[in-house]
C-alpha cells in the first residue's frame, strides 16, 4: 500500500460533473492506498456529512481566500457571463496554495507518490510535478478543439465564445510550458481522458499515455432489468446539462420540431443556465412548449430520478469529454443518442445508443429526429438499446477504471512503462 497524495480542487459526493469525478477516482485510490487528498474548503460541509472524518481518504481543505472561487451569487454570475476567464485565474491563485500545502505536508509525512487528478483541463497541471516525487497526472482533457463546422449552431454569442476559444486553446496546446514539463515529469503517469486526447498528447509532446476515462458508470443505480414503455406511453425523453451554447440544446428542439406531429414525445430538460431563456422561447416557437418539462437546478437525487423515468437519453453536447450524464444513462439503462464525436465515440455503440453525423449542423438535426423517430415507432429496437446499454455500463464501472489506475501507479512507482 503506498501513501499517495492528490491534488482534487473539484471533489463532492453530492454533486456531478467534475465534482463527481473527483469524488469517484479518489475513492478508487483509496481502495488500494493511503490516501491525502488537497481540495477546496467549499465541499468541506458535503464531504463531512457522507464520510465525517475518516481516516482513508484524508481531506485536507485549502483555507478559503476571497480571491479563490466559491459558489457564491458574485462567483456564479461571472461564471455565467464573457468575464468566465477570471475564474481561470482563481482557480490558479487556488492551485499556487494547494502547492504550498502540499510542500507543507511534504515535509513533515512520506509521501510515494503525487497525483494531480482535477480539474482535468490540459492547461493547469498544478505544482505537484516540483515536487520530485513520483508524478501521475490525469484523466487530461481539453486539448481537442470545438469543430468550427458546428459553431453557427451555437448562436452568434456562442459562436463567438468559443471561436475565440478555440483560437486561445490553439495557441496554449502549442506555447504553453507547464503542461510540457509536467507531461515530460508524470512519464508513464500520463493519463488522457479518450483516445483523442491520449493522441493529441502524442502530437503535441512526444508521450504516451494510458486511457482512462474521467467518469465511471454508477452501476448501483442499475435496475435489474430497463423500464419498460407501455403501449399507449410518449416517448420520455430527458436531456441533462448546463444551458450553455456548446450544450446545444436548440438542435435538439430543432429536431423534434419535425416529429411535432407525427411522433408521441415529451422531453424532460434538467440543468438551467445562461441560454435557458432563449431555448424556453424557441421551443415555443416551434409549438413545443407542451412537450418540454423544464426541471431546472435539482439535486442529484432527483436528477437520477427523472432519468430513471426516461426511456431515452438525449445529448446535443458540442464540445464534451466522456460526460457523467452518459454514464449515469448507460446505468440505468437508457439507450443514448448523441453526436459521433468527443468522448461519447468510444462509449456509445450500436448496441446501446445511436450516434449522429456532424458533419453540419443541418445533418445533426436530421440525424436527431432519425434516431427518435426510430425509437419512438420501434418499441424493441429501443428495448435492445437498453439491455445494450446496462451491459455497456458494466464496461466503465468502477472497477475497470480502478485496476487501470492501478496499472498507471505501479508503472510509475516501479519505473517502467504501462503495459
Amino acid at each position: 500500500m503506498a501513501r499517495v497524495l492528490v491534488a482534487a480542487y473539484a471533489c463532492n459526493p453530492l454533486r456531478g460533473s467534475e465534482e463527481a469525478v473527483g469524488w469517484n477516482f479518489v475513492r478508487s485510490i483509496a481502495a488500494d492506498h493511503e490516501t491525502t487528498v488537497i481540495t477546496a474548503a467549499f465541499h468541506r460541509p458535503d464531504i463531512e456529512a457522507v464520510c465525517g472524518r475518516c481516516p482513508n481518504p484524508r481531506f485536507v481543505f485549502v483555507e478559503h481566500q476571497p480571491w479563490h472561487y466559491a459558489p457564491t451569487t458574485l462567483w456564479k454570475r461571472i461564471e455565467g457571463s464573457i468575464a468566465k476567464p477570471i475564474m481561470n485565474l482563481a482557480y490558479a491563485a487556488w492551485q499556487r496554495d494547494a502547492f504550498h500545502l502540499a510542500r507543507t505536508l511534504a515535509q513533515r509525512e512520506r509521501f510515494d507518490l503525487v497525483h494531480q487528478l482535477t480539474y482535468v483541463g490540459f492547461r493547469f497541471p498544478g505544482h505537484l510535478w516540483r515536487l520530485g516525487l513520483p508524478f501521475v497526472w490525469g484523466p487530461i482533457g481539453g486539448l481537442e478543439n470545438t469543430p468550427w463546422r458546428l459553431l453557427p449552431a451555437m448562436g452568434v454569442g456562442g459562436a463567438i465564445y468559443h471561436a475565440g476559444r478555440n483560437l486561445v486553446n490553439s495557441a496554449q496546446r502549442r506555447w504553453l510550458s507547464s503542461p510540457r514539463r509536467a507531461a515530460a515529469v508524470a512519464g508513464p503517469g500520463l493519463i488522457a481522458a479518450t483516445g483523442g486526447i491520449a493522441r493529441e498528447l502524442k502530437q503535441l509532446y512526444g508521450v504516451d499515455s494510458t486511457i482512462v476515462s474521467e467518469v465511471v458508470a454508477p452501476l448501483a443505480l442499475s435496475p435489474e432489468q430497463p423500464r419498460r414503455r407501455n403501449g399507449n406511453e410518449a416517448l420520455r425523453l430527458v436531456w441533462s446539462g448546463q444551458h450553455l451554447p456548446g450544450k446545444a440544446l436548440n438542435l435538439l428542439l430543432e429536431a423534434l420540431a419535425r416529429l411535432y406531429s407525427s411522433r408521441r414525445f415529451e422531453l424532460h430538460v434538467l440543468g438551467d443556465g445562461p441560454r435557458n431563456a432563449a431555448w424556453r422561447r424557441r421551443a415555443a416557437e416551434l409549438s413545443l412548449a407542451d412537450r418540454c418539462i423544464w426541471h431546472g437546478m435539482v439535486p442529484r437525487a432527483r436528477a437520477l430520478d427523472i432519468m430513471r423515468e426516461a426511456h431515452v437519453l438525449v445529448i446535443t453536447s458540442l464540445k464534451d469529454l466522456t460526460s457523467t450524464v452518459l454514464l449515469e444513462g448507460l446505468a440505468l439503462g437508457l439507450p443514448v443518442v448523441c453526436p459521433d464525436h468527443c468522448g461519447f465515440v468510444e462509449v456509445v455503440t450500436p448496441n446501446c445508443g445511436i450516434k449522429v453525423p456532424t458533419d453540419t449542423p443541418a445533418n445533426l438535426i436530421r440525424g436527431l429526429a432519425a434516431a427518435l423517430r426510430d425509437l419512438e415507432s420501434d418499441e424493441g429496437l429501443r428495448r435492445r438499446l437498453a439491455d445494450g446499454a446496462l451491459e455497456r455500463a458494466r464496461a466503465f464501472g468502477p472497477e475497470g477504471n480502478r485496476r487501470r489506475l492501478t496499472s498507471v501507479y505501479d508503472a510509475v512507482l516501479n519505473g517502467r512503462e504501462c503495459a
